[in-house]
């Protein structure tokens, strides 16, 4: 965190310790974490999801430039900040990896938003992240995550065979450039996902900052509070 200076980022301004703990003084942000920001509007309009995902692609290719992979993105882990709440910032950064030019193999992030080949154990590199962030922009235009199941391992095993699609009702309505960008990042080959500057320029998120539409889409959908509130209780009952 000493090492990133971004506006999507944020801030760590000092770090003391006293007898008992370790204190980190942060940025202030007011606006709260991206989930509930899901919870409370229920889907996103395109161009409100895309203005976000942007953001968060921004941090993200920054952080690679660095030699940081973050590991663990996810809406919990993406605060709302600026005067309006709009301005994302990345925060927590406990399973961040300063990866230089060589593979990661630690076994770690969030089991909805990890990446295939950190469940099948083997080496991996900075595409995690962006396979986290095609799943946090599917979550944001429908208001459910990708891959689901009623335990870990049913998700587990939809996430290593890549299965996953875009059900009707809820993504009758959405764009084929939306969908073509997140198949671009679902992927199970990792070297054939995009970098994050690569995914700045897709086709999606160019159209989307270009356009003048207003979100359409508000109102609380509490598909994701009432998803995550199930998985915690059988996390606490296993």
């Amino acid at each position: 965190m000493r090492k990133l200076h971004h506006k999507n980022i944020i801030a760590l301004y000092d770090v003391f310790e006293d007898s008992e703990r370790i204190h980190l003084i942060l940025e202030l942000v007011t606006g709260g974490e991206l989930f509930d920001q899901i919870v409370s509007r229920g889907v996103y309009s395109e161009r409100d999801a895309a203005t976000v995902i942007s953001q968060i692609l921004e941090a993200v290719s920054y952080m690679h430039s660095n030699g940081i992979a973050h590991r663990d993105l996810k809406p919990e882990n993406l605060l709302c900040g600026g005067p309006d709440g709009k301005q994302i910032k990345v925060t927590d950064f406990g399973l961040s990896k300063d990866f230089g030019k060589g593979n990661l193999k630690t076994s770690c992030g969030t089991p909805d938003y990890v990446a295939p080949e950190v469940l099948k154990g083997q080496t991996y590199d900075n595409s995690v992240d962006i396979w986290s962030i095609g799943v946090i922009c599917y979550i944001l235009l429908c208001g459910f995550p990708p891959f689901y199941g009623n335990n870990d391992q049913q998700i587990f095993d939809k996430i290593m065979k890549c299965k996953y699609d875009f059900p009707s009702p809820d993504w009758d309505d959405i764009t084929e450039d939306a969908k073509m960008f997140i198949q671009a990042i679902l992927v199970l080959e990792p070297g054939s996902r995009p970098t994050a500057q690569d995914c700045l320029s897709a086709p999606w998120i160019v159209a989307q900052s270009q356009s003048s539409a207003k979100n359409l889409k508000t109102g609380d959908n509490g598909k994701l509070q009432e998803y995550t509130s199930k998985r915690k209780q059988v996390l606490q009952n296993q």
